[in-house]
């Protein structure tokens, strides 16, 4: 009769788990608090974002347009010397400069909070 072998100290088998008391900081609940208090911070960020604003500035602050940290335009004022009615493209286009500028921004500035809380976990950017 052959002799079985005997596994090496300390190997276990695969899905085996060690006896007695689990390691610190091994459970779920450490990393579910962790979660929660990101969750609440995160909450806090998007309502600073939501008071905070950025303004961008086009044809040399003849149209400036101010937007939120959550990407919502507040107001977009124009210089009366600018509106030409024998030229409405351009100020179309001023316009759409100003409020491309403004989101922009706004993103910058999203990114730049949210990114703080979310640098650790290894995330993919934009995700959260």
């Amino acid at each position: 009769m052959a002799k079985k072998k005997k596994a090496p100290k300390g190997y276990r088998s695969p899905g085996s788990r060690p006896k007695g008391p689990r390691a610190p900081g091994g459970g779920g609940g450490d990393m579910m608090s962790q979660i929660q208090a990101l969750q609440e911070e995160m909450a806090k960020q998007q309502a600073a974002l939501a008071e905070e604003t950025v303004e961008a500035s086009v044809g040399g602050g003849v149209v400036k347009v101010v937007a939120t940290g959550q990407q919502d335009i507040v107001s977009i004022s124009i210089q009366p010397e600018v509106v030409d009615p024998e030229d409405v493209e351009m100020l179309e286009d001023l316009i759409l400069s100003a409020v491309t500028e403004a989101l922009d921004l706004s993103r910058k500035l999203a990114e730049e909070r949210m990114g703080s809380l979310t640098s650790g976990l290894g995330l993919p950017p934009g995700l959260i």
